[in-house]
C-alpha cells in the first residue's frame, strides 16, 4: 500500500462554564482506559470533515450539532514511530457551544464514563495528542496548525 494519511474528526463540547465533556474510551483497542474528547473518528470517504464531526456527535453522543456550530481549534498532522501507513494522521479539532439533546452515551461497549471537566482539572490519562490541545486551548496559545511525533 502507498503512503495515506488518515482524517479524523474531533468535537470539544464547551458547557456554559468553559467546561469540556470527555468520555474514559474501553474496549476499542486504542488507549483503553484514558480520557478523550466525546466525539471524534475517522472521516469517511466521499465525506467532509465537518459532516463527519456533526456524524459523530450524534452517533456517540445523541446530539444535533451543525457545522456553522463548529468552530475551528487546530489541525494536527500526527505521526508514530511504526512505519505503518495507518499512523499517518490529519487530525481536525473543533469546538462548540450549541447543539441540541442532552449528551449521553451511546455506544457504551466503547466508554465506560461521561464526564464535564474543567480545562485546568482534566482526570487523568488523557489520550497524550488530545491532552496537548486541551492544555493549549486552557491556556490560549495552540497554534492553528500543529504537529505532533515529527
Amino acid at each position: 500500500m502507498g503512503f495515506r494519511v488518515v482524517p479524523a474528526a474531533y468535537v470539544l463540547l464547551l458547557d456554559g462554564a468553559g467546561r469540556v465533556l470527555l468520555q474514559l474510551r474501553r474496549g476499542t483497542g486504542y488507549r483503553d482506559g484514558f480520557w478523550a474528547a466525546a466525539a471524534a473518528g475517522h472521516v469517511e470517504a466521499g465525506e467532509s470533515v465537518h459532516a463527519a464531526a456533526c456524524r459523530e456527535a450524534a452517533e456517540e453522543l445523541g446530539v444535533t450539532i451543525t457545522a456553522a456550530d463548529l468552530v475551528p481549534l487546530t489541525a494536527m498532522h500526527r505521526t508514530a514511530p511504526t512505519g505503518l501507513d495507518v499512523d499517518q494522521r490529519v487530525d481536525f479539532f473543533f469546538t462548540c457551544r450549541r447543539w441540541s439533546g442532552e449528551p449521553r452515551t451511546m455506544e457504551p461497549a466503547k466508554s465506560a464514563d461521561l464526564r464535564w471537566c474543567a480545562l485546568d482539572d482534566l482526570p487523568e490519562p488523557v489520550v497524550p495528542h488530545e491532552r496537548f490541545v486541551l492544555d493549549g486551548l486552557r491556556a490560549g496559545d495552540l497554534p492553528g496548525i500543529t504537529a505532533v511525533g515529527f
